[in-house]
C-alpha cells in the first residue's frame, strides 16, 4: 500500500475497500476490525468510529459486495431481451462470480438481508426487480414471482455451494449437469407462469 490512511481522514467507504482487499488476499478469516485497521495502517479504535465493530464491519461489507455484483449482473445483461438467454447468463455470471471471489461470494450469501432495514430493503428490491427483468415475469403475482425466485435461487445458489465443497464427485461434466439443471429451471418456471395465469383468471371470474 501506499501512505497508511490518517485516522482523522478516515471514511467507511475507506474501511470496506481495505476489509474487501483483506477478504481477497486472506480469505474470510481476515473479515475482522483488527486485521482491517492493519491493512490501513491505524489503530483499531479508529475503525468504530465508522462501524459497529466486527458486526457492523461485516454487513458493510456484504452490501457493498452485493451492489457491486448486481451492478455486474445489470451491465452484463443489458443489451439483452430473451428470458431464456437472460436466465443462463445472469446464472453464469453468479457462478464466475463465486469462482473468481470466494471470500467475497461466500460472505455475500452469508448475511441474511432484512427487508425492515431501509438501506438493505433498497438491495433486496434492486435484485427482485433484476430478477424480474431477466425472467420477463411482470405479469405474475407477487405469490407466484417469489415462489420462483426462491426456486431458481435455490437451485444455482445450492449447485454453486455443493461445487464449492467439493462435494460433486461423480464422473459427470459439473458444467453439463448446470446446463441441464437451468433447461429444467426454464420448464418449471413456464409451469408456474401458466398455473399463475390460470389462478389469475379463475378469481377474475368470480
Amino acid at each position: 500500500m501506499g501512505r497508511p490512511l490518517k485516522e482523522n481522514s478516515l471514511t467507511p467507504q475507506d474501511v470496506v475497500n481495505a476489509a474487501i482487499a483483506c477478504l481477497d488476499k486472506e480469505g474470510e478469516a481476515a473479515l475482522g476490525v483488527n486485521r482491517v485497521a492493519r491493512e490501513l495502517g491505524i489503530k483499531p479504535p479508529a475503525i468504530y468510529k465508522h462501524l459497529d465493530g466486527n458486526s457492523g464491519l461485516r454487513r458493510a461489507v456484504a452490501l457493498e459486495i452485493w451492489r457491486s455484483y448486481l451492478t455486474d449482473c445489470q451491465n452484463q445483461t443489458i443489451d439483452l431481451t430473451e428470458p431464456h438467454a437472460l436466465l443462463r447468463l445472469g446464472a453464469q455470471i453468479t457462478r464466475n462470480f463465486a469462482r473468481r471471489h470466494p471470500a467475497r461470494y461466500a460472505v455475500m450469501m452469508q448475511y441474511q438481508m432484512r427487508p425492515t432495514d431501509p438501506e438493505e430493503a433498497e438491495i433486496i428490491q434492486t435484485a427482485l426487480q433484476f430478477f424480474q427483468r431477466s425472467l420477463q415475469l411482470y405479469e405474475l403475482s407477487n405469490d407466484a414471482l417469489i415462489d420462483v425466485m426462491r426456486m431458481v435461487n435455490a437451485a444455482i445458489y445450492g449447485f454453486i455451494a455443493r461445487e464449492r465443497l467439493e462435494l460433486m464427485t461423480l464422473s459427470r461434466s459439473t458444467d453439463r449437469s448446470y446446463e441441464v439443471m437451468l433447461d429444467a429451471l426454464i420448464v418449471a418456471i413456464e409451469h408456474i407462469r401458466q398455473s399463475d395465469q390460470r389462478s389469475s383468471g379463475t378469481n377474475s371470474s368470480k
